[in-house]
């Protein structure tokens, strides 16, 4: 339980510094989502900023039982 409460605390403070990079979808293990975090950040960069953030609230209040299913 310690490892993914970590881990969450990392996606969830990647998602807010370097959410728009897709560093925390990186980070989870999803290259195709980093990837489309990416693309979209030149194309519509105020839709990945407000992507990157919904994504920091989800994981930082979503519990340890349902973190593992977050990632790949």
């Amino acid at each position: 339980m310690l490892k993914y409460t970590s881990q969450r605390k990392i996606a969830v403070v990647l998602a807010i510094f370097l959410g728009w990079l897709g560093a925390h979808r990186f980070y989870l293990g999803q290259i195709g989502w980093g990837v489309v975090y990416l693309v979209l950040f030149y194309l519509f960069t105020p839709l990945v900023i407000v992507l990157s953030l919904i994504d920091a609230v989800r994981y930082l209040f979503m519990s340890d039982d349902d973190f593992p299913r977050a990632k790949p």
